[in-house]
């Protein structure tokens, strides 16, 4: 009887291949490392070749790997839709990965975890570092590693896509500075603190100021906005950042707008044929609610 390969050896190659080594894929998917081996063998016999090349160091794709990745992740992605239309909406199980930025993970996705919780405490959701792609989060809509992405939209896709808010970004100062309004020469005579070059909003502050302000000061990259702050608040510089990446403002920071307002718009980012699955749509309904919510409250922002 000629073999089949099977849902549980795909599982097995994706997790190695995500993983670099089998035994990181081991321990991600709660499997003995032998049994994660003896699954890829067993989908290497089957489809009559090497899909690793397997050294010391860990694992690489061969070109048969690489071809056949991106089918393996579409076919055990079928499986779970199917496994998702099949169960009952008011008791939702399995996972849900969702791909994200830091801004909204700290204020948007707490709030929509706990009322998915509340109501399918069954369904876990996984947060993905929409950065970690280096194409804001969409690839990793695009390859099913995603579920669900709560990006922001500033391209042409494929993928489908509509807006939930839109956020304004803001320079930011030490307080001492006072409130009049802020000029662009302020850019070029201190130096700017920026998020690491492949950070979206870099892309969108550093296109703004080149528009607007010409070349801007000495730049130093910082990959974390907190202390991009911080750094801000000690006299180190200036940086431009959005409302909902800055919040909470210390009290010794003051965030004015911009002479030329700079907003962004994030949104959800689902395969097309996917946003009706029940997980999925009980996410959207989830994240709708809680930024309306935030819309309604959000703190003001001061003004000259």
């Amino acid at each position: 009887m000629t073999s089949r390969l099977t849902l549980a050896q795909l599982r097995a190659f994706v997790a190695v291949a995500d993983a670099g080594g089998f035994g990181s894929a081991a321990a991600e998917l709660n499997m003995s490392q032998s049994s994660l081996s003896d699954g890829v063998q067993g989908l290497e016999r089957v489809v009559g070749r090497p899909l690793f090349h397997r050294s010391a160091g860990g694992v690489r794709l061969t070109p048969a790997g690489e071809r056949a990745l991106a089918y393996a992740r579409r076919a055990i992605e079928a499986a779970n839709d199917v496994q998702a239309v099949i169960d009952d909406d008011d008791a939702l199980t399995g996972s849900l990965n969702v791909a994200t930025y830091r801004s909204l993970g700290v204020h948007v996705l707490p709030a929509v975890m706990a009322a998915l919780h509340r109501q399918h405490p069954k369904l876990t959701v996984h947060l993905l570092d929409g950065e970690s792609d280096g194409n804001g989060g969409y690839r990793l809509v695009e390859e099913g590693r995603a579920d669900v992405g709560l990006l922001q939209l500033d391209r042409a896709t494929p993928l489908l896509t509509w807006p939930l808010m839109t956020d304004e970004y803001f320079a930011v100062f030490p307080r001492s500075r006072g409130r009049h309004p802020v000029s662009w020469h302020e850019f070029q005579a201190q130096p700017l603190l920026m998020p690491s070059a492949s950070d979206t909003c870099h892309a969108n502050v550093r296109a703004h100021l080149d528009r607007h302000a010409g070349v801007a000061g000495a730049l130093s990259e910082v990959p974390d906005d907190n202390v991009i702050l911080s750094m801000v608040e000690h006299g180190l510089g200036v940086t431009v950042m959005a409302d909902l990446a800055m919040r909470p403002l210390s009290p010794q920071l003051l965030a004015l707008p911009l002479p030329v307002p700079l907003t962004r718009t994030l949104g959800v980012v689902v395969k097309p044929g996917r946003s009706g699955l029940p997980h999925i749509r009980a996410l959207i309904e989830s994240v709708r609610a809680c930024m309306a919510n935030i819309q309604a409250n959000a703190a003001d922002v001061p003004t000259p």
